[in-house]
């Protein structure tokens, strides 16, 4: 079949050039770096599209040039994030298993001490991206070669990423205000003050372990609290007779 030889298009008249849509003047990595910098200086609600707009200088529905929503936005945020994370730091199998995964967790929450705004939405919504799947398998490969079955690993490292998660939720909503969060001595400091103010009239138990309180958004605890989950994790791998 010959099909016709098409002719070479006509200039659109000006009145028409509004229907061929914004033009892409931006980048995709553009649009998250403005995100990422109105998370930074004004926590998750600061990201508006209307902010991010204007913070690159352009409309707001430029914006939906690159995303097709506020949703694949934040996404793509979590995968930026999750895109910095060094794999490196929990690959080596010359490494006892458990101390691969403390690695991949202190390496996350560096990377989220130093953007609290955006914790949030690592658990606010899916994390489905490529970045978020290969962290995923990556983990699912230790914890294969710490011998658990594929269901097990799978359910393990569901658990390893609420408690990493989880816990660097709790350290962003302890601090009243944006930007990285503050050294931790500081803010270890600052709720020893807070937690010497309880009335040990009424609750004793906790005026006792106030030191141990304040401590809970330190590196000790948080390794303490892993390391944890860890021997469960282990305990699960044999029972008492030495079958799964």
């Amino acid at each position: 079949m010959v099909m016709p030889v098409p002719h070479a298009e006509e200039p659109r008249p000006a009145t028409r050039r509004g229907r061929r849509g914004p033009r892409r003047a931006l980048t995709e990595d553009q649009i998250l770096d403005a995100a990422m910098d109105l998370l930074d200086e004004g926590g998750p609600s600061a990201a508006s599209v209307r902010g991010i707009a204007a913070k690159v200088g352009v409309a707001p529905n430029a914006v939906y040039t690159y995303f097709p929503d506020k949703a694949a936005l934040l996404k793509g945020v979590v995968e930026r994030l999750l895109g910095e994370v060094d794999h490196t730091v929990f690959t080596d199998r010359d490494e006892p298993w458990p101390q691969r995964v403390e690695s991949l967790a202190l390496e996350l929450r560096t990377r989220l001490s130093a953007h609290p705004g955006a914790v949030s939405l690592m658990i606010g919504g899916p994390m489905d991206g490529p970045h978020a799947l290969a962290l995923n398998e990556r983990l699912l490969e230790v914890l294969a070669d710490a011998g658990l079955n594929p269901d097990d690993a799978a359910r393990a490292a569901y658990l390893l990423i609420i408690y990493v998660f989880g816990s660097m939720a709790l350290e962003v909503a302890d601090v009243h205000h944006t930007g990285p969060l503050p050294p931790e001595a500081d803010r270890v400091k600052d709720r020893v003050v807070a937690f010497s103010a309880t009335p040990p009239e009424r609750f004793p138990l906790s005026a006792v372990a106030g030191a141990t309180m304040a401590a809970y958004v330190s590196t000790e605890q948080y390794l303490w609290g892993l390391r944890r989950v860890l021997d469960g994790i282990i305990a699960s791998t044999t029972d008492v007779s030495g079958t799964r």
